[in-house]
């Protein structure tokens, strides 16, 4: 109901251009401070076409930024205070310029993206970022605490390496262990703590796992360890194994996929994996340089006196 009446307010409202030559169209008026450039808003965003069709509804943070164009809005916020509510018209045909293979049926030549902004909440860069260190030391604490659930739940005896990758040894091979460029065969499965799977090159586990990957074959991956080809747990990880080995990797989020997660891994989560390094294909390597030693004196010899 309250978008049906946001969207009725922008039909009854004059648009209005803002020095860039942005079309806006205000819906409140609020008295407090305005948004100034650097600082980081959070908004609900409503994105529909010139039909009413909604595209996208979604919160978003944004710094603001000295506008570029009329496509970045950014000469608009600056007109805004939080609570503030405005419509904004964005040419379809500025934002497919140079791109018109791009350029989707729904916003023809002279159609616009609306976007219907409510502004939540400003704050100056330096508030935003102490907002945020916060956040991520609270994330850091609660996954310490979950890994450390973890290994107590599933009685693992773990050891631990400076960057707190925590790892044993499964099943013990009797090769060597791979080194820096050479290329790795391995078959995982990949966990969250709760035990869901979210990835395998195993095909009985995707499907007891409910994995739908129409097309994909199943197969150990394949590429050279420690050349950043992966996550940093897997290249320190892999590298203490002997070919041939298993081991159950606990990997926290520093040397995963960090404070911004990817894909549907979110943010700040630790993962587990169960590696299995199937086979090395070994490169040449330099020889490992000999320590150097000083020549020992013998223990009876004397000083000379004079």
């Amino acid at each position: 109901m309250a978008l049906c009446a946001f969207a009725s307010a922008a039909s009854a409202q004059t648009m209005q251009k803002s020095p860039n030559g942005t079309q806006y169209s205000m819906f409140t008026h609020n008295t407090g401070d305005r948004i100034k450039v650097n600082d980081v808003i959070s908004m609900n965003i409503t994105l529909k076409t010139d039909k009413d069709s909604v595209l996208s509804n979604q919160p978003m943070q944004v710094q603001v930024q000295p506008s570029q164009n009329v496509t970045d809005m950014m000469d608009v916020f600056p007109l805004l205070a939080v609570g503030d509510s405005v419509l904004i018209k964005v040419p379809a045909d500025s934002v497919y310029k140079d791109h018109e293979d791009k350029r989707p049926p729904i916003f023809p030549h002279g159609s616009n993206f609306n976007f219907y902004v409510k502004v939540v909440k400003a704050e100056t860069l330096d508030q935003a970022m102490a907002e945020r260190n916060a956040e991520v030391e609270k994330m850091k604490a609660a996954e310490k605490t979950a890994i450390d659930k973890y290994i107590a739940d599933n009685k693992l005896v773990v050891k631990t390496t400076p960057s707190g990758l925590k790892y044993v040894i499964t099943k013990t091979g009797l090769k060597p262990k791979p080194l820096a460029g050479d290329t790795v065969h391995v078959n995982y499965t990949g966990k969250f703590l709760t035990g869901q799977v979210f990835d395998t090159s195993i095909q009985s586990v995707a499907q007891s796992a409910g994995l739908n990957e129409p097309g994909r074959t199943f197969e150990p991956l394949k590429f050279p360890v420690g050349h950043q080809e992966v996550i940093a747990g897997w290249d320190e990880g892999l590298q203490l194994m002997n070919e041939g080995s298993s081991a159950i990797l606990i990997v926290p989020s520093s040397i995963a996929y960090g404070d911004q997660g990817y894909g549907s891994i979110p943010p700040a989560t630790p993962l587990v994996f169960n590696v299995e390094l199937v086979s090395v294909k070994r490169i040449k390597h330099a020889p490992a340089a000999a320590p150097k030693t000083l020549p020992k004196k013998h223990p009876l010899t004397k000083k000379k006196t004079a």
